[in-house]
């Protein structure tokens, strides 16, 4: 049985690929945060398989107690997804951003290093990268070649872990690659990205449990796919005998604009008669069109999307119009 181990576990990429990697008969190993009292599977990380996701509280603050967790698990492949991945949030809290993303990127690759120079067991890298690190891009769509022009305190540290971690396969031999991922969304997506806060809100409009959603930048677009799409290009740049970095992404942009239009009118809903633009929303440095060309993760991998734009709004929208109308079950009755 191969084993991996997943930083980041509890959010939705960590949830995707956990249950990916189950499905493949991996034993799958996840990092939770050391001040988390809760060591049992996540409900999303459960399968019918006999394997199940064994979670360790490992504080990716100190390097020890990550190397000490690779020798007790010998993984054979590492997917590193934990970070501050706001990126509003990272103009207010840079410097918690950048020891989440550098110095958390840096102590991974030291921990293999180190755990590789003693045991002489391969270990196999996936860095999430981010196509925030293109920033204001001098071409559209970007490839593995265009220049970097990170224009958040997130983007800047997810271009200094693009760095390092081609620096460790360089240097050190180590098999390490990123992957440049695009926006990717589900029905488990944090509820403060743009994209859940609309089908949230969505359902709960149409269900008479909340009348305004207060959104910024209605005219920026961005590449969206399908989070459990994504996650299988992570496993398959590990199965590659040499690592490479991919942009992964579907090469088609909308607007938040069309993501209203799509999510509110599956439910037969105007959003105009209920979203209101609040600056506090607009980042200091907006980025630019970011499409991706993933035509080297198709020549590659052999990988394209399979969920399209449509399909992906409506997943997510019927799942929040479910949420939507079970919580308003939940309400009690109004006296009269």
């Amino acid at each position: 049985m191969r084993v991996a181990l997943i930083t980041g576990i509890s959010g939705q990429d960590g949830s995707y690929l956990s249950e990916f990697l189950i499905a493949r008969g991996y034993e799958v190993h996840g990092t939770i945060s050391s001040t988390s009292r809760s060591t049992e599977p996540q409900p999303h990380a459960k399968s019918a398989s006999p394997s199940e996701v064994i979670l360790h509280p490992v504080d990716l603050t100190d390097g020890g107690n990550l190397t000490a967790l690779l020798e007790r698990i010998a993984p054979q492949e590492i997917y590193h997804l934990a970070a501050q991945s706001d990126v509003r949030l990272s103009f207010e809290i840079p410097v918690q951003t950048a020891n989440a993303i550098v110095m958390g990127t840096l102590r991974v690759l030291e921990a293999i290093r180190s755990y590789q120079r003693r045991t002489g067991r391969a270990v196999r890298l996936y860095q999430a990268s981010s196509s925030e690190i293109f920033g204001l891009p001098p071409e559209t769509p970007q490839t593995e070649t265009t220049p970097f022009h990170p224009r958040s305190p997130y983007a800047c540290a997810k271009v200094f872990a693009y760095w390092q971690t081609v620096n460790y396969r360089e240097a050190y031999g180590l098999f390490a690659c990123n992957g440049i991922l695009y926006n990717h969304e589900s029905p488990r997506r944090g509820e403060l990205y743009v994209t859940r806060k609309i089908t949230r809100a969505a359902g709960r409009i149409k269900a008479g449990l909340q009348k305004k959603l207060f959104l910024g930048q209605l005219d920026s677009r961005r590449d969206w796919g399908f989070a459990g799409d994504y996650v299988e290009c992570m496993w398959l740049m590990l199965q590659q005998e040499t690592p490479r970095d991919l942009v992964i992404a579907t090469g088609q942009t909308h607007s938040v604009r069309d993501f209203l239009d799509a999510a509110f009118g599956y439910l037969d809903l105007d959003w105009r008669e209920s979203v209101e633009i609040d600056p506090g929303y607009f980042r200091p440095a907006e980025v630019g069109l970011l499409c991706g060309n993933a035509e080297l993760a198709r020549q590659v991998l052999g990988w394209s999307p399979k969920v399209d734009f449509q399909t992906l709004v409506q997943m997510m929208v019927e799942n929040d119009w479910q949420l939507a109308r079970e919580e308003a079950l939940c309400l009690p009755s109004p006296t009269s």
